[in-house]
């Protein structure tokens, strides 16, 4: 049977909330953000959970997040790093084999359709990643603004979590980033796309897969929550 783990990343600081307390532990429908997500992996089908947490918060995760909703399937809980690379890394330490998924916790209302979807995929692809078509059309500039070009609507993705690889893929592509010190990283299929020749396959997601950065997205999230109620 294959292993399929769950790299949960609330590493982050959440500059952008304007919150006293960091995003993942702010309320949200009676629980902290980070418990949403983890709650919901918990109950798929995924095989365990590492989560990554900001440094000192070990323990703080583990009484009043883990312990206190029964995230059972987390096996692991690692100190991330300055960038979210860094976090990803530390959490690919904790493992050995099978398939990641790895996901922000930011983006507390990942389905678990999205999640089986993302398992099935990954076993099949290797490498895959959630995201969603633009529902507007993008155009791309150069450094002084200058539209240089508006690619084709259907073409183009926004990118979400989770992203999903076999493990010795994921692995061995950071290793390469890490050792090449590429600091211009923003999501782990970057990482394949640049340390290795392997395709990379974009799965429908969701709309409402959001994730939480401003104060805004608090209303979008209790509107979700309200609706799955």
């Amino acid at each position: 049977m294959n292993k399929f783990t769950a790299i949960v990343l609330a590493a982050g600081s959440g500059k952008r909330m304007q919150q006293e307390i960091p995003k993942q532990y702010m309320n949200l429908g009676g629980m902290p953000l980070m418990a949403h997500c983890l709650k919901t992996f918990q109950e798929s089908k995924c095989t365990q959970i590492v989560l990554v947490v900001a440094p000192g918060d070990i323990e703080k995760c583990r009484k009043e997040i883990i312990q206190r909703y029964g995230i059972t399937k987390c096996v692991a809980i690692v100190e991330g790093g300055e960038e979210r690379y860094d976090s990803v890394y530390a959490g690919l330490q904790a493992i050995d084999d099978g398939y990641v998924l790895i996901h922000d916790c930011a983006r507390a209302f990942v389905s678990i359709d999205i999640i089986h979807r993302c398992m099935s995929a990954v076993a099949l692809y290797e490498s895959c990643v959630v995201g969603m078509p633009t529902k507007d059309t993008v155009k791309i500039t150069d450094d002084h603004r200058k539209v240089l070009d508006t690619p084709a609507r259907s073409n183009v993705w926004v990118v979400q979590t989770p992203q999903c690889f076999e493990y010795n893929l994921i692995k061995g592509a950071y290793d390469k980033i890490i050792a090449s010190a590429d600091t211009d990283i923003t999501d782990d299929a970057m990482v394949v796309e640049r340390a290795t020749n392997h395709d990379v396959h974009m799965i429908e997601g969701s709309y409402l897969n959001i994730k939480v950065t401003t104060p805004e997205d608090i209303a979008f999230g209790e509107a979700i929550l309200k609706n799955r109620r």
